[in-house]
């Protein structure tokens, strides 16, 4: 079992990816958080987590937002440079809300039955709007935690991070949402295949 240093850009991506890394519990299991504000604290320490992954598997999650596809990101991080084999950097398109968004059970389950939920979220030019959008027609509860309040600047309701980080924590699939979410799909394999290393060494 080797300890992953896990690297997101706030807490619903790091609940994502502590969920994603149970599914190789018996080889995989957070220890280090790399986590600030934004995706700017992992970008700026790449040389870091290059040095970091030296020692141990380092697994960087991240949004694609304005970027044109995850290759043009990759080569903007990496510099162009080869990535060290136990540093995994994996993109959720455009943002990791593309990701709950994709497993429909589990949202119909937050939003309600009659929600519509997107075939394709990785597609969707706002992941995180789309689903603000939705939740608007939540149950109440659900609704005053996604909603920002009128007259707010923030862009989602003050119990955003927790209502979503409990889904992922008690009802997301990540197998059900990689069926919608090539991103995520991706994301599962290189985890698997980095799982599966682990156990040859072992």
């Amino acid at each position: 079992m080797a300890l992953v240093a896990l690297g997101t850009e706030d807490e619903l991506s790091e609940a994502v990816g502590v969920r994603l890394l149970a599914e190789h519990e018996q080889y995989l299991q957070p220890g280090l958080r790399l986590r600030k504000s934004g995706f700017g604290y992992l970008r700026s320490n790449v040389k870091r987590w290059r040095e970091l992954a030296q020692r141990q598997p380092v697994v960087l999650i991240t949004d694609l937002d304005q970027i044109a596809c995850p290759p043009a990101l990759l080569n903007d991080w990496l510099g162009g440079q080869a990535r060290p084999e136990n540093l995994l950097l994996r993109v959720a398109v455009r943002e990791v809300e593309a990701w709950l968004l994709a497993d429909h059970v589990a949202m119909q389950g937050l939003l309600g039955d009659r929600a519509r939920l997107p075939p394709a979220p990785d597609a969707l030019p706002d992941p995180k709007q789309h689903l603000l959008g939705l939740a608007k027609r939540a149950p109440r509860d659900v609704r005053l935690d996604l909603v920002q309040e009128a007259g707010s600047v923030s862009r989602q309701g003050l119990g955003y991070n927790a209502r979503l980080t409990d889904l992922v924590r008690m009802s997301w699939s990540p197998a059900r949402a990689a069926e919608r979410s090539p991103s995520l799909a991706r994301a599962r394999r290189s985890l698997g295949a980095l799982a599966r290393q682990l156990q040859e060494l072992n």
